[in-house]
């Protein structure tokens, strides 16, 4: 995946297949490409994106100020198709933050099969789905509105995915003690959220 990787590289704008639908990403620190993320889908930039890892020991690394309980939440759960809402007291990638500089939307896909050469990805990437605000997730590329597909500088075709976004668990009070929040049910079931969780 030289391609991705030289896109993000430069600031660029990539539509990309991941393990539950297919997403846009660009690099976390671009002005300019979240810029161009958020008006292909006419979405409002005040709101949170989240950071996409492609290798848990490098999002782990990244992120050594979580307290060992989150920690061990993230290695029951990643990699995984959740979103994970997670402290970021040094308020990291600040443009994928919108308006809570201090919460985290984090992602670690599982890159299986076609996806596997993701897996090369060395850098975080910011992500949204890659579809207009409030439409349908897209399954396949061919399912990707026409103007977003024109809109951006690579396409990667993973043929056709689950099609059901990330399961968002909020773990922001989790290290005080205070449980998890599912905030949206997507691709994993609140029984496999538990089910990880208390393993």
């Amino acid at each position: 995946m030289d391609s991705f990787r030289r896109c993000m590289r430069v600031g660029g704008l990539a539509l990309f297949p991941s393990d539950t639908v297919y997403g846009l990403a660009t690099e976390p620190d671009s002005e300019e490409g979240v810029h161009r993320l958020n008006a292909l889908k006419g979405r409002n930039p005040d709101r949170p994106a989240a950071v996409m890892f492609f290798s848990l020991d490098l999002a782990l690394a990244t992120l050594r100020e979580l307290g060992p309980r989150t920690r061990a939440a993230l290695e029951r759960l990643l990699p995984g198709p959740y979103t994970l809402l997670v402290p970021n007291p040094a308020r990291r990638y600040p443009l994928a933050c919108g308006g809570e500089p201090e919460r985290l939307g984090l992602r670690v896909p599982a890159l299986e099969g076609a996806l596997a050469p993701l897996a090369a990805a060395s850098e975080p990437v910011l992500q949204s789905s890659a579809n207009r605000s409030g439409a349908a997730d897209a399954r396949r590329l061919a399912d990707v509105d026409w103007a977003i597909r024109r809109g951006v500088d690579l396409q990667i075709d993973g043929g056709e995915l689950p099609g059901t976004a990330s399961t968002v668990v909020d773990l922001t009070q989790y290290e005080l003690g205070a449980g998890y929040r599912i905030l949206r049910q997507g691709a994993a079931s609140v029984a496999a959220v538990e089910a990880r969780l208390l393993a």
